[in-house]
């Protein structure tokens, strides 16, 4: 296990809060006008929990079911930056909620999306772009949870937690549940559940009778080692195994303000703490804190999260790796020297793009392209031709390798297409090899006859 690293399991929707100022009434129904301002997206849910622990330094592995629609796609552009995504599939469309707001208070929330968590899955790259499909799936799971220091079951109640029932049943990993209303009830033997006190009533049928009961009693009926019934502004009622209940109230008193992503602020402090080695007092102590500081800095509506996509055109080659696979999208990668570029290399170019979601271009370095056309070229240096190159609309990404083939950056990009120039067609490539293994399509593109930067300067001298 390592100490800082958390896996988290759940459900995630796409929150959207729509901002704006309401000073007016319609004038055919008594309901207020909102001058809309901004929007905001974020991750909701188990993305959210898993969003603010990478945002404590944490290492986050996020294990999620989410849909392949543009909301879905929305959502891991999302968190793509941030953490590492498993992404399951998701039967029906993403859920989305979406509050409406002004001054700091919602309006209303309109709520959408019907998807449950399908029972196959593949997995797409986080922040780093080497994560791809393949190999047993359970297997892949249960070694994230057995590398972690923690584990979080954050339950929406849209079936990935079912799933996590299974993967944790053997696994010593301390678990830190969140339950929910409509969700799985908790697994025996967690480190730790962390109900509110409406979910807290769902789970002791037979009768509530405060937070300090169902703590206990919970800790009895469930099997676990501590329980922590969150009280608001209050704290928490915490339970543990052969010990007293005790209340643990919170540094700072946060009333009135908005308290949505609270309980996943709290969750998620709770598991990085006891997975750094804490004691359930100790834990629940830090987890009260966090998150009524979360809640005196605004809730969920102050959380800001850049949004990517792909026609933000990320900095890096790798960064538009990572987040075409984290969409589930495709990826097209192609090579060359593209020196003194023409319309034949803007054809090619073009195709390509066609072909797929997204498409990195790698070009041979200076010293590489002497190596291969002789010491009069390049005629344009690297700096120039990625220039040239990064201007063009069809192009996502550049990136300049140093060695005589594209071996290597094939390898770190893991393209899903790779694209070569009809004047290739027939011949074994020198990255035959490595596209074979990865397990990438190679398709040749015919070129425009007479166009090359051979012909190009043999006109000009």
């Amino acid at each position: 296990m390592k100490a800082g690293r958390l896996v988290v399991i759940g459900d995630t929707p796409l929150d959207v809060d729509v901002e704006g100022e309401a000073e007016r009434l319609c004038p055919d129904a008594p309901v207020p006008v909102l001058d809309v301002c901004a929007e905001q997206a974020r991750p909701g849910g188990a993305g959210l929990a898993a969003l603010l622990a990478a945002r404590d330094g944490a290492e986050v592995v996020l294990i999620t079911a989410i849909g392949d629609d543009p909301d879905g796609h929305r959502l891991c552009g999302l968190l793509s930056g941030e953490l590492d995504l498993v992404r399951l599939p998701l039967r029906g469309g993403t859920v989305r909620k979406t509050r409406i707001r002004s001054g700091g208070q919602s309006l209303v929330r309109l709520d959408t999306g019907d998807g449950v968590a399908g029972h196959t899955a593949g997995k797409t790259a986080g922040h780093t772009a080497g994560r791809t499909a393949g190999g047993t799936l359970v297997a892949e799971l249960a070694a994230e949870i057995e590398s972690a220091g923690a584990v979080l079951v954050s339950d929406y109640g849209r079936g990935v937690a079912g799933m996590a029932r299974d993967l944790l049943r053997e696994s010593t990993v301390p678990v830190v549940w969140d339950p929910h209303p409509r969700g799985e009830q908790p697994m025996p033997g967690c480190a730790l559940l962390t109900p509110s006190e409406a979910e807290a009533k769902l789970l002791c049928p037979s009768g509530y009778h405060g937070p300090d009961e169902a703590a206990r009693r919970l800790v009895r009926a469930l099997r676990a080692r501590a329980v922590a019934v969150t009280i608001g502004e209050r704290g928490a009622a915490l339970a543990v195994e052969g010990g007293p209940v005790i209340t643990v109230t919170p540094p700072v008193r946060a009333g009135g303000r908005d308290a949505c992503g609270a309980g996943d602020r709290f969750a998620s402090a709770a598991a990085l703490a006891l997975g750094d080695g804490a004691g359930a007092e100790e834990a629940v102590t830090a987890a009260v804190a966090a998150a009524s500081r979360f809640v005196e800095r605004g809730g969920a509506a102050s959380v800001r999260v850049r949004e990517q996509r792909l026609g933000d055109r990320p900095r890096t080659a790798l960064e538009v790796a990572a987040l075409t696979r984290a969409s589930g999208g495709r990826l097209i990668a192609t090579g060359g020297c593209f020196d003194l570029l023409h319309a034949g290399h803007v054809s090619l170019l073009r195709r390509a793009r066609a072909l797929g979601d997204a498409l990195v271009v790698c070009v041979n370095s200076d010293d590489s392209v002497r190596r291969l056309k002789g010491p009069s070229r390049p005629i344009v240096n690297a700096l120039d031709r990625v220039e040239v190159l990064r201007g063009l609309g069809c192009v996502d990404a550049v990136l300049v390798f140093e060695e005589d083939t594209p071996a290597g950056a094939i390898e770190l990009l893991r393209p899903d297409v790779w694209v070569k120039g009809g004047d290739y067609e027939g011949e074994r490539l020198p990255e035959s090899e490595v596209l074979g293994r990865l397990g990438a399509e190679i398709v040749v593109l015919s070129t425009l006859p007479g166009r090359s930067t051979t012909n190009l300067i043999r006109e000009i001298q």
